[in-house]
């Protein structure tokens, strides 16, 4: 990268941090079960060694080093003031292994050594064309034989129209001198042409799909994706290309669902299957089309790997996977295992119909256990207990919905076990660097977020941020509720019963109970309590 452009990123990324937290796609875990799915082997995650490339200040990296202290994690980042905050992170976790670096992805070379799984997210369309060859060079020689490389990009058609909205942003945002200045004149610019667009015009379709994500989004955010120096987006079949040049081949996308044409009409389905003759890569390329894609998660590894890769869902992969998911009836009943058809909702807002029996019990079975992941052998032992049926018969009932529930991206999944709790024990525990957290007390601001065993954000109430540092497995639950009492006595904690404050001596225990039960039970739901 030329030194006057260096220059100018970094002090993009010094002056307007990008937001650092966990993104769920890209953790090792989850990259350990798509590889799996699709045929191939990779290195447990809980003995892997990770590098991400633009780390920011550690918010997707750090989260995997507590989950996994056996593991070795590396991060490197263009911005040194990025760095500093993750390594003032990594020291109020107590993390001793992951280690963060203020480097050039270009200047990466053998003396890194090799990594199991490599993550680049939001780096490679914001970056000029020579270090986006550097990503794919480290990609392919600091990959370990059986590795995985993940790397998110722009793509096109979909931000064909939407450089028409970061064209005009720059033409009037782009010359003021502070980012906040930049940003305010482009909004500016949007308005005026929001206001103005002819009806019918390219632009005001164009501005009627982008202005929701310009007025949701945060300013960091806008700043990189809309008014950066760089922001080159590529066709997907391009990108695996420059891949191949490389010695890469592509994998799977982090998003397994978009993959499949089941989850599109027939009359879709089928002329696609003709046109592309069973190659994978072309037919994405023209779902892309279809759906006028932007945004891409696409998984990587050495060519040599290739021949491995398997599209078609092979039965036995799947029994060695676990499954996660919720399941919410659309009328707010309760899961009905007799009678008919249930429409329910589940994760990501996707919608299942329970059409029989079977489906129902392996819906409530993963809901009850959820966040746990369940493994098929308990699904199968639940359906045959209450149909009666003979676990020949039941199980590949239960394996074909699993197999569209998948294909739907109605369920999550998992190869290596995750240590989420099924239920709340006795003596709950959560990991230390939740525990640790400095934003936990609630001097510390008025709300808190931590990444749960998922690697995903989450957000904790009041009572919550309280109990999470007593989660060590010493405590009980009278222990916890003695804590909150002592916590409200100090004005420290607020209890409101019928919308007044608590204020009665002899109710507050009780009342603390209550609470405590409560709040063990969401934070076991969030993801945040360890078997």
């Amino acid at each position: 990268m030329p030194d006057d452009l260096t220059t100018v990123l970094t002090d993009y990324y010094d002056a307007v941090p990008y937001d650092s937290h966990p993104f769920p796609q890209t953790a090792a875990e989850h990259l350990e079960a798509l590889a799996f799915l699709f045929g191939l082997e990779s290195r447990p995650p809980a003995q892997a060694r990770v590098l991400e490339l633009g780390c920011a200040s550690g918010g997707n990296l750090l989260p995997f080093a507590a989950r996994h202290p056996q593991s070795s994690a590396l991060g490197v980042d263009l911005s040194s003031v990025q760095v500093a905050q993750g390594v003032q992170a990594i020291g109020r976790a107590r993390l001793g292994n992951v280690e963060l670096r203020a480097f050039d992805i270009s200047e990466i070379d053998a003396s890194f050594g090799q990594f199991d799984y490599i993550i680049c997210h939001g780096v490679y369309s914001w970056v000029p064309p020579s270090v986006q060859d550097a990503i794919l060079r480290v990609c392919s020689e600091n990959l370990a034989p059986h590795g995985v490389a993940y790397v998110s990009y722009n793509v096109y058609p979909g931000w064909k129209a939407r450089e028409i909205v970061r064209d005009a942003m720059i033409l009037r945002g782009g010359p003021r001198e502070l980012p906040a200045e930049k940003l305010a004149y482009a909004r500016g610019m949007l308005d005026f042409l929001e206001a103005s667009a002819r009806p019918d015009s390219v632009l005001k379709k164009t501005l009627e799909e982008t202005m929701p994500i310009v007025r949701t989004q945060n300013s960091s955010y806008l700043i990189h994706e809309f008014l950066e120096p760089c922001n080159a987006p590529c066709y997907f079949k391009q990108f695996v290309e420059r891949a191949e040049h490389h010695g890469l081949a592509y994998l799977a996308d982090a998003e397994p669902s978009t993959m499949f044409v089941q989850n599109y009409a027939e009359k879709v389905r089928e002329p696609l299957l003709r046109e592309c003759g069973g190659s994978q890569l072309m037919i994405e390329q023209y779902l892309d089309f279809l759906v006028n894609r932007t945004f891409r998660q696409t998984l990587l590894v050495k060519q040599a790997r290739a021949g491995g890769i398997r599209y078609g869902i092979d039965a036995a992969r799947l029994r060695a996977l676990s499954y996660a998911g919720v399941f919410r009836p659309d009328d707010g009943a309760a899961i009905a295992l007799d009678g008919p058809e249930q429409r329910c909702t589940a994760i990501r807002n996707i919608k299942v119909s329970l059409r029989v029996p079977l489906h129902k019990v392996v819906a409530q079975v993963l809901d009850r256990h959820y966040p746990a992941a369940v493994p098929p052998e308990v699904l199968v032992a639940e359906a045959c207990r209450h149909t009666g049926a003979p676990a020949a018969q039941v199980e590949a009932l239960v394996m074909a919905l699993l197999e569209e529930l998948l294909i739907l991206g109605a369920v999550r999944i998992r190869l290596s076990p995750i240590e989420l709790a099924a239920q709340v024990s006795a003596r709950p525990r959560a990991l230390p660097a939740v525990r640790l957290d400095p934003g936990l007390p609630l001097a510390a601001g008025p709300s808190a977020i931590v990444c749960n065993l998922w690697h995903e954000q989450v957000a904790l109430s009041p009572v919550e941020r309280c109990l999470l540092p007593l989660l060590d497995g010493a405590h009980d639950h009278a222990a916890l509720a003695e804590h909150l009492v002592g916590e409200a006595r100090a004005d420290r904690l607020s209890f409101h019963a019928d919308g007044a404050p608590l204020r009665d001596p002899g109710a507050l225990r009780p009342f603390a109970d209550e609470q405590v039960a409560r709040a063990l039970e969401e934070l076991r739901r969030k993801g945040l309590l360890t078997a």
